[in-house]
């Protein structure tokens, strides 16, 4: 009975000091996905969002985001109307929803959990709502393609970040 005991205590310590799995979700790409494929991932934590509006057509014409202190480079047209926001301090995205027409994405809402959101574009076309399958995650990066003068496709990837003790 006491080797048991020690097995199962030993089987329980050595799982507790391992380290627990990251959990991912993506949320799959929309839209006509022609053009340049793209990628923001970056280290750190996102802390800011910048979208751009064609001012002619209306649809969405580039992004860029702030991981930490720094800025990605521009996805797509930096060109048209310029919308931004700035995360505050333990903020994070966790739902990204929009609209998509005729080959372009017209509208981004990008939702944080303190219910602040940056709405960009004009509600026209299918509608399209990206947020992570597992509890805790938020907003890590996001993918798809463009063509130069506009998003023509977007998902959504997800994790949870792991920050060093002490620093939440």
């Amino acid at each position: 009975m006491l080797q048991f005991f020690l097995i199962l205590s030993a089987v329980y310590s050595m799982g507790m000091a391992a380290p627990l799995p990251d959990l991912f979700s993506y949320s799959p790409a929309v839209g006509d996905g022609s053009g340049t494929e793209f990628s923001t991932a970056s280290e750190g934590r996102i802390t800011g969002i910048r979208v751009w509006e064609n001012n002619y057509y209306y649809y969405i014409s580039g992004f860029q985001l702030k991981y930490e202190s720094n800025w990605t480079a521009s996805v797509g047209a930096n060109s048209g109307n310029q919308m931004e926001m700035i995360l505050n301090d333990k903020e994070a995205i966790i739902q990204v929803s929009g609209k998509y027409y005729s080959g372009y994405i017209y509208e981004l809402v990008f939702i944080t959990n303190q219910w602040r959101f940056l709405k960009v574009g004009q509600c026209s076309g299918l509608s399209f709502n990206f947020y992570p399958t597992q509890k805790g995650n938020e907003l890590r990066f996001l993918s798809g393609r463009q063509n130069g003068s506009g998003i023509t496709s977007i998902g959504a990837h997800w994790a949870t970040i792991r920050t060093a003790p002490g620093k939440a």
